[in-house]
């Protein structure tokens, strides 16, 4: 799988988020967008310390399935029940995953797997 399978699904979250937003007629909370990008790169951070493992669960397709599954539900969820804050916290977290694949690819950003 990799990067390119993750960036897919991170567009297809951020897709459904884009969508969300139009639907219900959110507002952008920039701070709980700033929350959802530093919970992302914290979230890199912490499984960077066990980069293997935490890989060789990602690259079964149940858990893949299951984590779409599951963020789908929430932004579905969240849309009816707090749709700035969910919505923007999702939208944080989707982009700053996506910029942050794109300056490994770019070689900007050194492989999550050499950090620790």
């Amino acid at each position: 799988m990799g990067n390119r399978t993750d960036a897919a699904l991170a567009i297809l979250v951020l897709a459904a988020v884009g969508i969300a937003f139009v639907a219900v007629g959110a507002s952008v909370s920039w701070p709980a967008a700033a929350v959802g990008g530093l919970g992302t790169i914290g979230f890199e951070l912490v499984a960077a310390r066990a980069y293997e493992t935490v890989r060789r669960y990602w690259e079964r397709p149940l858990v893949r399935g299951l984590s779409l599954t599951a963020a789908l539900l929430v932004v579905a969820v969240g849309a009816a029940a707090a749709p700035d804050v969910v919505l923007s916290l999702f939208c944080g977290g989707a982009v700053t995953y996506l910029a942050f694949l794109a300056l490994v690819e770019a070689g900007l950003v050194p492989t999550p797997e050499t950090w620790w």
